[in-house]
């Protein structure tokens, strides 16, 4: 399948995404375990988001499936190392939340970094991530296919475009994203989720898979 299909193809599913977020509501959406309040975003159902499996940059060799550990959370985040602004903010955003957790409570939480634009970032990608958070996996592979596969049922979307003075712009959604350990996507968080929003969610998805 050409590139720019492949685009559209992610484009498409991320409005997808986007409405049933507007349906559902994101916000003061509520856990259908406990009753209490997540500020992130649940689509009902949850889409199953563990059929696809990625190459890990950290550890070469192994295959990084889109599933928590038993009782834990998987937090994943498709983006790429030269991002000015979105991708920064997001993880340190992110690595503040984890921070603010009852330590047990963040050896629970696994974080996964999906490049968007592999062919720079095969190399620098897991220094990268683990530059915010030390045990991060970083993962990518060139195959553009199999990446958009895996990215599809988060609602993942980028597009990466090379101009012929050889500058590189790439245009990826900013979300964040919580897995359980059925391999299903229970949270979304959008950019700009303060870290208290974050770290409040993932107590209570936390709690929840002790239940």
């Amino acid at each position: 399948m050409e590139l720019r299909a492949l685009y559209a193809q992610l484009r498409q599913m991320a409005l997808v995404v986007v409405i049933a977020f507007v349906l559902v509501g994101c916000g003061g959406t509520t856990d259908g375990g406990s009753g209490e309040a997540l500020s992130g975003a649940v689509i009902d159902p949850a889409p199953q988001v563990d059929l696809v499996s990625l190459p890990s940059l950290s550890n070469p060799g192994t295959e990084i499936n889109f599933r928590a550990r038993p009782g834990g959370v998987q937090v994943v985040y498709f983006g790429f190392t030269n991002c000015p602004d979105v991708c920064p903010t997001t993880l340190a955003d992110l690595t503040v939340a984890l921070r603010k957790l009852d330590p047990s409570d963040a050896d629970r939480v696994d974080v996964v970094m999906v490049t968007v634009d592999p062919k720079r970032d095969l190399e620098v990608l897991d220094t990268y991530v683990t530059s915010f958070i030390d045990d991060a996996v970083a993962v990518g592979t060139l195959d553009d296919e199999q990446t958009v596969a895996a990215g599809i049922p988060f609602g993942a979307s980028w597009e990466v475009r090379t101009f012929d003075d050889g500058n590189v712009e790439v245009d990826h959604s900013p979300f964040l994203y919580a897995v359980d350990d059925s391999g299903r996507l229970v949270l979304t968080w959008l950019f700009g989720a303060t870290s208290d929003d974050i770290s409040n969610d993932l107590s209570v998805l936390l709690d929840r898979n002790e239940a």
